[in-house]
């Protein structure tokens, strides 16, 4: 089963390659992302039910040749239960952007080219994490932001998406050479970059003054990546700006990189480091739980808040309880970390499906101009829309509950050798949160879904206290009628429009009420179904039965923390 491992990373690859060599028309190059990134989620699901669950611990499906032996570099890759659930959520997404194209891809270029990227794109958050060498990890963890940076250039909103592309690839750009020069320096003072020899040597060959140095530099690279308050600024430009499958991508596989990379190789390389930073690592993150919800609830209550931005603060917020757990340096913490990144990665990544369809709709994000009324304009999907909001604020039984609760019960018993008492207060800023967490995604609900929404104003020429919902750019359109000596008269829609007022006149006491007619919607089609239906359900079983990912999780955590042991 070695090669499968191998199949599945190298074969978007050469998928991109064959768009790039061969003239195909722009369907049949939509056609072979999907059946390209297809066969990669089959290899994952195989790699899935032959990988030996009693031995979740050990590395399986490996492969170690030598790369250059003058440096020491080992082509080296394998999997356990930490990288398993992350390799099969990028497949996953992956296959579902790529389904998601068939319907639409924003202009700017060619389906040739953005196929292409999105396979490369792959090929990179693959191989983090089945990498087993630190330069190997290095150069896959590279190979990602250069498609991204050109998805968001190219594909993405004119206006932002320059700015928002250059703001990315600075970042991260900068926290990937800082990351490498901690690595050099641990393969300075242990001779190796093989990871799974420096798990089990647990800092070994290394001072504690070297630790630490190694591990800030390590850290703050990955932090930018996860993005940890106050490196997150990147974020929610790029997710305004990119298209919808970039976004997809960005939050549902790119936002891991930098939690794993803590989690497999900071934590347990570096334990002394990890043990001085790691209550910084929780202040941070619970700083970022509290922050993005502020900003969120602020973004609800500004009629140019854009949907997207909501949802990219809210990513600020959710990775912050993985910061959190993973700075407890305890087994429920750590799979907590684990298991928000797979709820999140499910959630985040309907949410982000579901704000480009609302996007692409009514030709605007902005919650001003959307118009609201998305149950009568198009009820389904905005059904979806307040499924994903529930998710995302933590109910119990879906996939962003269990993350959240190991994470902060992690906080409440952290490992020995932390101050107590500091968890306890980031724990409680940390709930605190949740119910933050919980106001701004109801009110998501409640300004897009329901009621006329923030575009409500006055009808020029109308008689004052007559409102009406300011007509969308695109598809969406609004009409009005007054209500006139005491007779309710409203203006009949074309048909198919949906009423969402009701007129009220003749009555003492009462003033003249507004009908509003919008245009419904084009509510979900075949294309999206396919496309966020596997979503939907995963959400559920994740919630439902936690034991589908902390079984695999929990065995390689602990014996990660103990050494590798």
């Amino acid at each position: 089963m070695n090669i499968v491992l191998l199949v599945l990373i190298g074969l978007p690859l050469l998928g991109a390659a064959v768009l790039v060599a061969r003239p195909v028309d722009e369907r049949s190059a939509r056609l072979l992302g999907v059946g390209v990134s297809g066969a990669v989620l089959v290899l994952a699901v195989v790699l899935a039910i032959t990988f030996d669950r009693d031995d979740a611990r050990t590395m399986q499906f490996t492969t170690d040749r030598v790369w250059a032996s003058s440096l020491g570099l080992h082509f080296h890759l394998g999997i356990d239960g930490i990288s398993l659930p992350l390799l099969v959520l990028t497949a996953l997404l992956t296959f579902l952007v790529a389904v998601h194209s068939l319907g639409t891809i924003p202009p700017g270029g060619s389906a040739r080219a953005y196929t292409a990227l999105v396979l490369v794109l792959e090929c990179g958050v693959l191989g983090t994490f089945a990498a087993l060498d630190l330069i190997l990890f290095f150069l896959f963890f590279e190979v990602v932001l250069i498609p991204m940076y050109f998805l968001i250039a190219r594909w993405g909103t004119p206006g932002e998406r320059g700015p928002a592309a250059f703001k990315f690839i600075l970042y991260t750009l900068l926290g990937s050479a800082v990351m490498l020069l901690g690595f050099l320096l641990v393969q300075a003072h242990t001779g190796t970059f093989d990871i799974t020899q420096l798990t089990v040597g647990a800092g070994d060959g290394m001072s504690r003054g070297v630790q630490i140095t190694a591990f800030l530099a390590i850290a703050a690279g990955l932090a930018v990546k996860v993005p940890m308050w106050p490196l997150h600024t990147w974020l929610p430009d790029a997710h305004t700006a990119a298209p919808t499958g970039g976004s997809v991508l960005l939050a549902g596989v790119l936002l891991k990189m930098g939690t794993y990379g803590l989690v497999r190789i900071a934590v347990p390389v570096l334990p002394e480091g990890a043990e001085v930073f790691a209550p910084y690592l929780a202040a941070f993150g619970t700083v970022g739980i509290v922050y993005g919800s502020l900003v969120c609830l602020a973004l609800l209550r500004d009629p140019d808040g854009d949907l997207k931005r909501i949802i990219a603060y809210s990513s600020v917020g959710h990775m912050g309880f993985a910061l959190l757990g993973i700075a407890t340096l305890t087994p429920q913490g750590v799979n907590g970390a684990l298991f928000v990144n797979i709820g999140h990665g499910l959630i985040t990544g309907l949410l982000f499906f579901l704000a480009g369809a609302v996007k692409e709709r009514s030709g605007t994000a902005l919650l001003g101009r959307i118009g609201g009324s998305l149950y009568a304009r198009a009820p389904r999907l905005g059904g979806l829309l307040a499924f994903a909001a529930v998710a995302g604020l933590g109910l119990p039984g879906l996939a962003g509950f269990w993350g959240e609760l190991l994470a902060m019960y992690g906080a409440y018993h952290p490992a020995s050798g932390l101050s107590r008492p500091l968890y306890l207060v980031l724990l409680a800023a940390a709930g605190a949160g949740t119910v933050l967490t919980a106001a701004y995604m109801l009110g998501v609900v409640r300004t897009v879904c329901m009621g006329p929404g923030l575009g409500a104003s006055l009808v020029p020429g109308s008689d004052a206290g007559v409102e009406a919902v300011s007509a969308p750019p695109g598809n969406g359109r609004s009409e009005v009628a007054r209500s006139e000596a005491g007779q309710p008269e409203a203006a009949h829609a074309e048909t198919g429009h949906a009423e969402a007022g009701h007129a009220q006149a003749g009555r003492p006491g009462t003033r003249p009420e507004a009908v509003v007619r919008v245009e419904p919607l084009a509510d979900v089609g075949r294309v999206e179904v396919a496309a966020w239906g596997p979503l939907v359900v995963l959400t559920v079983v994740a919630g439902l039965w936690p034991a589908s990912v902390l079984a695999v999780t929990d065995p390689a955590v602990r014996a990660l923390l103990g050494g590798g042991a």
